[in-house]
């Protein structure tokens, strides 16, 4: 198995977004479950495109593997949970 093989390429071509202000006034819980989902997604979408495709494969070890691949601090067991409730 080649470098090339082992790390895709897809994990690094992720589009960099503008990102905009969170609307203020909110309650803290609900900035904390959307950060929550937005996290669970990234990662979600990375776990995809290293082939894993569904949540038996996603185990949390896999998760947070993928996290610190892509540059996301390490996820929680309710990410992760939230991660593979994403997954088909």
């Amino acid at each position: 198995m080649t470098a090339a093989t082992s790390t895709p390429t897809a994990l690094f071509d992720l589009p960099v977004l503008k990102k905009r202000p969170l609307p203020a006034g909110r309650p803290r819980e609900w900035y904390e479950t959307h950060n929550r989902q937005l996290k669970a997604m990234r990662i979600a979408i990375a776990l995809l495109d290293t082939g894993v495709y569904t949540a038996k494969q996603a185990r949390n070890r896999t998760i947070r593997a993928t996290a610190a691949r892509i540059g996301v601090h390490p996820p929680s067991n309710t990410t992760c949970h939230l991660v593979r409730s994403l997954l088909p």
